[in-house]
C-alpha cells in the first residue's frame, strides 16, 4: 500500500473522529441520549481515563500519562508507518487505523482534558461502554493486526530460511 494512502487512512479516521465528536458535543447535553435503534444510543459521556474509564477518578494527573503513551504510540506507529513495505498492505491498514485511533483521542486529551465518547450499545440492562470513532478504528486495527498474526501464511523467505535452518540442523547431527 503506498504511503500517501496509509497516511490518507489515518488522516480521514481523525477527520472524522472529531467531526463526530464534535457534532455530538454540539447537539446534546453531557449524559443526554438519543435513541436511534432497539440497541443503540447517541449518548454523550466524557472520560477522563483510559479505556472502560480505567483511572477516570485518579485526580487529574491521569491526563498527563495518558497524553504522553498516546503521544509516543503515534510516533512509533508513524515510523513502523513508513518502514512498511508496499506488500505489506493489511498490516498498514491496521497500523494506519491505530495510527488514527490514537491521534483522535490524543487530540481530545491534549486539548479538553478528556475523551468525548457518544456510541452506546445495549442489551435489555447491559451496556457496553460508550466509545467514539477513535475507539473503533483503534479495535479493528487491533484485531487486523492480531488476524494477521495468527493466520499470516508463510511468505517465500521464510519458507527459505525455514529449509536452510532444517539442512543446518540436519548437518550438525550427522557423524562427521
Amino acid at each position: 500500500m503506498p504511503q500517501y494512502l496509509r497516511f490518507g487512512i489515518a488522516i480521514f479516521c481523525v477527520i472524522l473522529d472529531q467531526w463526530t465528536k464534535i457534532a455530538a458535543a454540539n447537539a446534546l447535553d453531557l449524559h443526554e441520549t438519543i435513541v436511534v435503534l432497539p440497541m443503540f444510543n447517541i449518548f454523550l459521556a466524557h472520560n477522563y481515563g483510559a479505556a472502560f474509564s480505567f483511572l477516570s477518578d485518579a485526580g487529574g494527573w491521569q491526563r498527563i500519562l495518558f497524553t504522553t503513551i498516546s503521544f509516543v504510540v503515534s510516533i512509533l506507529l508513524i515510523v513502523w508507518l513508513y518502514k512498511l513495505t508496499m506488500r505489506e498492505k493489511w498490516m498498514s491498514l491496521a497500523f494506519a487505523l491505530l495510527l488514527g485511533g490514537a491521534v483522535g483521542n490524543l487530540i481530545d486529551r491534549a486539548m479538553r482534558g478528556y475523551v468525548i465518547d457518544f456510541i452506546q450499545v445495549y442489551y435489555d440492562k447491559w451496556y457496553f461502554p460508550t466509545f467514539n470513532i477513535a475507539d473503533s478504528a483503534i479495535f479493528c486495527g487491533a484485531a487486523l493486526m492480531l488476524l494477521l498474526t495468527f493466520f499470516e501464511k508463510d511468505t517465500e523467505d521464510n519458507t527459505d530460511t525455514k529449509l536452510a535452518d532444517h539442512k543446518a540442523a540436519k548437518s550438525e547431527k550427522e557423524p562427521k
